[in-house]
Protein backbone atom coordinates (compact mmCIF):
# COMPACT_ATOMS: atom_id res chain seq x y z
CA UNK A 1 0.00 0.00 0.00
CA UNK A 2 0.96 3.21 -0.93
CA UNK A 3 1.01 5.38 2.01
CA UNK A 4 4.14 7.97 1.54
CA UNK A 5 5.83 9.34 -1.40
CA UNK A 6 9.26 11.57 -1.87
CA UNK A 7 10.06 13.72 -4.53
CA UNK A 8 12.98 14.72 -5.27
CA UNK A 9 13.17 18.62 -6.80
CA UNK A 10 15.66 19.51 -9.38
CA UNK A 11 14.97 17.14 -12.39
CA UNK A 12 11.54 15.92 -11.44
CA UNK A 13 9.52 18.72 -10.07
CA UNK A 14 11.05 21.79 -11.46
CA UNK A 15 12.80 21.57 -14.69
CA UNK A 16 15.99 23.02 -13.37
CA UNK A 17 19.21 21.00 -14.66
CA UNK A 18 20.14 23.23 -17.40
CA UNK A 19 21.27 25.56 -15.18
CA UNK A 20 23.84 23.38 -13.16
CA UNK A 21 25.35 23.01 -16.62
CA UNK A 22 25.01 26.12 -18.30
CA UNK A 23 25.61 28.58 -15.27
CA UNK A 24 28.81 29.58 -16.21
CA UNK A 25 27.94 30.13 -19.42
CA UNK A 26 25.30 32.70 -18.27
CA UNK A 27 26.96 34.25 -15.62
CA UNK A 28 30.11 35.33 -18.52
CA UNK A 29 27.12 36.62 -20.86
CA UNK A 30 25.91 38.61 -17.55
CA UNK A 31 29.43 40.00 -17.52
CA UNK A 32 28.94 41.06 -21.51
CA UNK A 33 31.14 38.23 -22.53
CA UNK A 34 31.03 35.40 -25.52
CA UNK A 35 31.77 31.66 -23.68
CA UNK A 36 33.52 29.84 -26.28
CA UNK A 37 31.52 26.77 -27.54
CA UNK A 38 31.99 23.61 -25.01
CA UNK A 39 32.22 26.02 -22.49
CA UNK A 40 30.01 23.64 -20.43
CA UNK A 41 31.57 20.24 -20.98
CA UNK A 42 34.66 21.74 -20.15
CA UNK A 43 33.55 22.68 -16.78
CA UNK A 44 30.94 20.04 -15.80
CA UNK A 45 33.39 18.00 -13.39
CA UNK A 46 34.86 21.05 -11.97
CA UNK A 47 33.85 22.07 -8.22
CA UNK A 48 32.32 25.20 -8.01
CA UNK A 49 35.56 27.17 -6.92
CA UNK A 50 37.57 25.09 -9.97
CA UNK A 51 35.08 26.64 -12.04
CA UNK A 52 35.69 29.50 -11.10
CA UNK A 53 39.91 29.72 -10.97
CA UNK A 54 38.84 28.42 -14.75
CA UNK A 55 36.75 31.14 -16.07
CA UNK A 56 38.95 33.41 -14.46
CA UNK A 57 42.03 32.58 -16.37
CA UNK A 58 40.41 31.89 -18.94
CA UNK A 59 38.74 35.08 -19.57
CA UNK A 60 41.11 37.67 -17.46
CA UNK A 61 38.22 38.24 -15.01
CA UNK A 62 39.39 41.15 -13.20
CA UNK A 63 37.92 39.72 -9.60
CA UNK A 64 39.06 37.08 -6.88
CA UNK A 65 37.47 32.99 -7.47
CA UNK A 66 35.31 33.97 -4.18
CA UNK A 67 33.21 36.79 -6.08
CA UNK A 68 33.61 34.75 -8.88
CA UNK A 69 31.58 31.91 -6.77
CA UNK A 70 29.24 34.37 -5.51
CA UNK A 71 28.46 35.28 -9.16
CA UNK A 72 27.73 32.58 -10.38
CA UNK A 73 25.66 31.27 -7.09
CA UNK A 74 23.43 34.58 -7.71
CA UNK A 75 23.36 33.95 -11.89
CA UNK A 76 21.96 30.10 -10.17
CA UNK A 77 19.38 31.70 -7.11
CA UNK A 78 17.60 34.34 -10.13
CA UNK A 79 17.33 31.52 -12.31
CA UNK A 80 15.26 29.56 -9.30
CA UNK A 81 13.18 32.66 -8.55
CA UNK A 82 12.46 34.23 -12.06
CA UNK A 83 12.62 31.63 -14.46
CA UNK A 84 12.36 27.95 -13.84
CA UNK A 85 9.06 26.16 -14.73
CA UNK A 86 7.75 23.02 -13.50
CA UNK A 87 8.44 19.97 -15.45
CA UNK A 88 5.26 19.10 -17.74
CA UNK A 89 2.07 17.66 -15.77
CA UNK A 90 3.67 17.64 -12.34
CA UNK A 91 1.31 19.97 -10.69
CA UNK A 92 -1.86 17.73 -11.84
CA UNK A 93 0.21 15.03 -10.24
CA UNK A 94 0.40 16.63 -7.17
CA UNK A 95 -2.73 17.42 -6.76
CA UNK A 96 -3.87 13.94 -7.71
CA UNK A 97 -1.63 12.64 -4.52
CA UNK A 98 -3.27 15.04 -2.54
CA UNK A 99 -6.62 14.26 -3.80
CA UNK A 100 -5.94 10.62 -2.47
CA UNK A 101 -4.52 12.01 0.92
CA UNK A 102 -1.33 10.12 0.21
CA UNK A 103 1.82 11.96 2.27
CA UNK A 104 4.03 13.93 0.41
CA UNK A 105 7.50 15.57 0.95
CA UNK A 106 10.57 16.30 -0.81
CA UNK A 107 13.98 15.47 -0.39
CA UNK A 108 16.73 17.20 -1.98
CA UNK A 109 20.07 18.06 -2.88
CA UNK A 110 19.72 21.81 -3.46
CA UNK A 111 20.14 24.52 -0.89
CA UNK A 112 16.81 25.28 0.77
CA UNK A 113 17.37 29.51 -0.21
CA UNK A 114 17.86 28.27 -3.91
CA UNK A 115 14.75 26.60 -4.30
CA UNK A 116 12.09 27.59 -2.28
CA UNK A 117 11.40 30.63 -4.23
CA UNK A 118 10.74 28.86 -6.96
CA UNK A 119 8.38 26.39 -5.21
CA UNK A 120 6.48 29.65 -4.00
CA UNK A 121 6.41 31.51 -7.21
CA UNK A 122 4.98 28.26 -8.87
CA UNK A 123 2.31 27.85 -6.22
CA UNK A 124 3.63 24.29 -5.46
CA UNK A 125 5.01 24.73 -1.89
CA UNK A 126 1.65 24.22 -0.79
CA UNK A 127 1.61 20.31 -1.85
CA UNK A 128 4.68 19.13 0.49
CA UNK A 129 4.28 18.72 4.08
CA UNK A 130 7.96 19.02 4.68
CA UNK A 131 10.82 19.77 2.62
CA UNK A 132 14.00 18.21 3.44
CA UNK A 133 18.02 19.23 2.28
CA UNK A 134 20.93 17.19 2.18
CA UNK A 135 22.57 20.39 3.97
CA UNK A 136 20.30 20.21 6.93
CA UNK A 137 19.96 16.31 7.09
CA UNK A 138 24.21 16.24 6.62
CA UNK A 139 25.05 14.06 4.08
CA UNK A 140 23.60 13.44 0.52
CA UNK A 141 22.08 10.73 -1.22
CA UNK A 142 25.02 8.37 -1.30
CA UNK A 143 23.59 7.92 2.02
CA UNK A 144 19.70 7.04 2.68
CA UNK A 145 19.83 9.31 5.36
CA UNK A 146 17.35 12.13 4.08
CA UNK A 147 14.99 9.51 2.45
CA UNK A 148 14.95 7.59 6.14
CA UNK A 149 14.56 11.00 7.64
CA UNK A 150 11.81 11.91 5.20
CA UNK A 151 10.00 8.13 5.70
CA UNK A 152 10.20 8.72 9.51
CA UNK A 153 8.51 12.35 9.69
CA UNK A 154 5.66 10.87 7.74
CA UNK A 155 5.59 7.56 9.62
CA UNK A 156 5.53 5.20 7.08
CA UNK A 157 7.64 2.20 6.51
CA UNK A 158 10.32 2.23 3.35
CA UNK A 159 8.41 -0.80 2.06
CA UNK A 160 5.25 1.42 1.81
CA UNK A 161 6.96 4.80 0.55
CA UNK A 162 8.00 5.69 -3.10
CA UNK A 163 10.73 7.54 -4.20
CA UNK A 164 10.83 10.01 -7.10
CA UNK A 165 14.01 10.57 -8.64
CA UNK A 166 15.83 11.39 -11.82
CA UNK A 167 19.55 10.63 -10.69
CA UNK A 168 20.84 6.38 -10.82
CA UNK A 169 22.77 6.94 -7.44
CA UNK A 170 19.80 8.43 -5.61
CA UNK A 171 17.53 5.73 -6.97
CA UNK A 172 20.30 3.08 -6.03
CA UNK A 173 20.68 4.22 -2.53
CA UNK A 174 16.84 4.50 -2.01
CA UNK A 175 16.02 0.85 -3.38
CA UNK A 176 19.06 -0.34 -1.24
CA UNK A 177 17.59 0.88 1.72
CA UNK A 178 14.51 -0.66 1.19
CA UNK A 179 12.04 1.82 -0.68
CA UNK A 180 10.24 1.48 -3.36
CA UNK A 181 11.03 3.77 -6.27
CA UNK A 182 10.25 5.55 -9.46
CA UNK A 183 12.69 6.61 -12.01
CA UNK A 184 11.20 10.18 -13.64
CA UNK A 185 13.14 11.01 -17.41
CA UNK A 186 14.88 14.14 -17.99
CA UNK A 187 16.69 15.30 -21.20
CA UNK A 188 20.17 15.19 -18.56
CA UNK A 189 19.87 12.08 -17.56
CA UNK A 190 19.14 9.95 -20.82
CA UNK A 191 22.59 8.39 -21.27
CA UNK A 192 21.81 6.54 -18.20
CA UNK A 193 18.23 5.87 -18.98
CA UNK A 194 18.15 2.41 -19.79
CA UNK A 195 19.65 1.34 -16.46
CA UNK A 196 17.52 3.66 -14.58
CA UNK A 197 14.69 1.77 -16.34
CA UNK A 198 16.20 -1.57 -15.12
CA UNK A 199 16.68 -0.68 -11.48
CA UNK A 200 13.58 1.32 -10.80
CA UNK A 201 10.32 -0.18 -9.77
CA UNK A 202 8.90 2.29 -12.16
CA UNK A 203 9.89 4.68 -14.32
CA UNK A 204 8.16 7.29 -16.38
CA UNK A 205 8.99 9.55 -18.75
CA UNK A 206 6.69 12.39 -17.51
CA UNK A 207 4.42 12.83 -14.75
CA UNK A 208 0.76 13.68 -15.41
CA UNK A 209 -2.09 10.74 -14.84
CA UNK A 210 -1.54 9.54 -10.99
CA UNK A 211 -3.81 7.10 -11.90
CA UNK A 212 -1.16 5.50 -13.98
CA UNK A 213 1.19 5.29 -10.94
CA UNK A 214 -1.58 4.03 -8.70
CA UNK A 215 -2.24 1.31 -10.86
CA UNK A 216 1.53 0.20 -11.72
CA UNK A 217 2.44 0.79 -7.99
CA UNK A 218 -0.04 -1.88 -6.89
CA UNK A 219 0.61 -4.44 -9.91
CA UNK A 220 4.19 -4.31 -8.74
CA UNK A 221 3.14 -5.22 -4.82
CA UNK A 222 1.36 -8.06 -5.54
Amino acid sequence: MIKGVIFDIDGVILDSMPIWNKAGEMYLRKLGLQPNPGLSKAMESMSMHEGAKFLKEKYHLDMNEDEIVKGINKTIEDFYAYEVRLKEGVEKFLEGLKERKIKIVAATSCDREVFEKALVRLNVIRYFEKIFTSTETGSGKTKPDIFLAAADYMGTRPCETWVFEDALYAIKTAKDAGFRTVGVYDYYNSDKWDEIKNTCDICFEKLDDVNVFLEKALASEL
